[in-house]
Parts: C-alpha cells; structure tokens; sequence
C-alpha cells in the first residue's frame, strides 16, 4: 500500500517519475497525515496535458480530486467485482487511508480484451534501418532478435493481447526475408504482406492497401514497442470522433546551459538558468480511419505526419493520444535498441 501514497505538495512531474519508478498506474495523494486529497492515474494524466498542462505544476492541478473511495476491504472487493477500477481507496471516518486495492493484474501475454478483433494492424517495415548498420545489411529491422523474439514479433504480441488477429505488412528492403520467416511461423493471426517497388516514406506505403482495409486500423513503425491500454487509445479515438489519432509520449527535457532571451532591439530581456521543456513527441504508433487510405496518391512518397497535417489543414480532427515516455521504446538507434532490451530483461 505504502508505494501508492504521494503527497500532496509535489509536483506533477515528480508525481509521474514516481508513477514510472515503481511501475504503478495510480497514486492515491495525501496530506502529512495520510488523509486522502485525490487519486492521479494514467487517465488523469492524459486529461492534464490534452488541456495544456505543465509539468512543474503541483500535482493538485492534475489529480481527480473528487475519487471512490470505500471504507472498507468488502465494498472495495464488491465493487471490483462489478465495475473494474484502477485502484480502490479505503479510509476511515477521518478520510485517513487505511487500506489499498488494486485491479486485478493479467498475466504477461494473456489476451485482456478484445475490442481490436475487426481492428487490423499495419507495420510499416519497408525501410532499410540505415541507424543500425550492419546489423541491416545482414536482417531487415523488422527480424532483429530482441531476445526470444523479433521486435516485429514483440509488435504483434501487445495487439493480440486485445484480440487482434490481422497483420498486414508494407515490405520492401529484404521483404523475402520477412515474409520467409513469418511464412513459417506457427502463429494464431494471419498475415498478408504488400510489396514497395519503391521507397514511399512512413505513409506512402499505405496507398497500396487500397480495397484491403475497410475498417478503423492501427499503423505501427516497425521499431518501437507501445505499452499503452489500447483499448482506451480506441474508445477514446472514436469517442473523439478523429480521423487519426496520434500516439504520442510525454517526455521533459533539461537544457544544460544557462538560456538567454533577446527582445527585437537585440537586448536581453530574461536569463533562464538550465530551463526545462515539456512536450509531447510521436512514438510512430496511429490509429486511422481507412478514408485516410483512399485520400493517399498512388506511388507518392510522403511520411505519414505530413498526411496528418493535410487532415488538420483540411479542419478533419486529429487526436493525441498521451502516454508515460516510460511506455514506449524505440529501438531506431543501437543506445535505444539497447535500452530496450535492458527494459525488457532480454
């Protein structure tokens, strides 16, 4: 229980270092005295940054301050049992925290949903990986060993887990060989692979899936792995009523030198000592809908952020999807490939 409790005076930044640190998907904050003031999850973070907040805020901007709470284990267990929440306070008649439950956790793999079953997954693996040379002269990206597993394979694993069960795969660069290795494998989704003649960007691919997809569908790179809750990234994506939606990861960064502002006359006008940034920054994972495919140029090259600035240019609505930068990995580079493998324990 104790590992859940985050006091109320700290920021929200240190509220979501916490969060990633002890591989929690709640906090429960509290006064001095352990008296409950609100409850700050995956969910409360998204709604904070959707609205344009800041890190350094105090995490009472960004927490539900008006959460469920129980006042004892029975009516916490009754209601878990009924209608799953992400965590289930229990207090006294002093609102002081007496207890903790959590949601149920799912075993690694176990399907925990399956909302994506009619949702399709598109992998864009055409590239030739040029970052991690020579392992790429050798093996396409997208059958790099990352343990027991391909990083594609990896990929594929977190769709299923939310009943997905159809692949398609834009091939180009030492496409044989994927679809070699994905021919044999025994595997419970199928697999369909569309072949580049040439290189067509993170986007272009997509136009020779025309009259293969006629339904909402998820585009991943080929070289990243996404923890998110899927099933929220779809509902919300709908509800949102987006063409696109774009899966983005909350990252903070500290500039290592003192800043100086200038005005238009060239004088200073502010000294900022090590600054810091929040933003928010594309993990290469989407979910469209498949008009998107049909507005596509055959043959044209084109990376698929610049076809989602088309959409905004147009007024369609183009959404984000925030996630702890925890949750995604990138393997593009050899220091963040092996990152991910120290992450994934491989």
């Amino acid at each position: 229980m104790e590992k859940s409790l985050f006091l109320v005076n700290k920021s929200v930044k240190e509220a979501i270092a916490y969060m990633e640190e002890k591989d929690i998907k709640a906090l429960v904050i509290v006064d001095e005295e352990r008296k409950i003031k609100g409850l700050f999850s995956h969910g409360d973070m998204r709604r904070y940054f959707l609205k344009g907040g800041e890190l350094s805020a105090n995490i009472q901007n960004a927490m539900n301050a008006e959460p469920i709470v129980f006042s004892n284990r029975q009516e916490a267990e009754q209601r878990r049992r009924e209608k799953p929440l992400v965590i289930y306070p229990i207090i006294n008649e002093e609102r002081v925290v007496i207890d903790i439950l959590f949601e149920r956790e799912s075993i690694e793999n176990e399907q925990v949903s399956s909302i994506l079953s009619t949702v399709p997954l598109v992998i864009m693996a055409g590239g030739k990986g040029t970052r991690l040379f020579p392992y790429t002269k050798i093996l396409p990206k997208a059958l790099i060993p990352i343990g027991d597993y391909t990083i594609m394979e990896r990929i594929i694993k977190v769709f299923e887990r939310y009943g997905c069960n159809k692949v398609f795969t834009v091939i180009n660069y030492k496409g044989n060989m994927i679809k070699a290795y994905f021919n044999e494998l025994d595997k419970d989704y199928s697999m369909d692979f569309v072949e580049e003649t040439e290189f067509l960007g993170t986007g272009g691919g997509l136009s020779l899936l025309k009259g293969m997809i006629d339904n909402t569908f998820f585009l991943s790179n080929c070289d990243i792995l996404v923890n998110a809750d899927l099933e929220c990234v779809y509902k919300t994506h709908k509800m949102n009523g987006n063409k696109i939606t774009i899966v983005c990861a909350m990252k903070n960064m500290q500039i290592p030198y003192g800043i100086v502002e200038t005005n238009d006359e060239g004088g200073i006008q502010d000294f900022k000592e090590k600054p810091e940034f929040s933003f928010l920054t594309n993990t290469g994972l989407y979910l469209i809908e498949p008009e998107v495919i049909d507005s596509l140029n055959e043959g044209e090259f084109v990376h698929f952020p610049d076809i989602a600035k088309r959409y905004l240019e147009r007024g369609e609505k183009v959404g984000v999807f925030p996630i702890p930068e925890s949750a995604w990995m990138d393997m593009g580079q050899f220091k963040e490939m092996d990152v991910m493998m120290k992450t994934l324990g491989v």
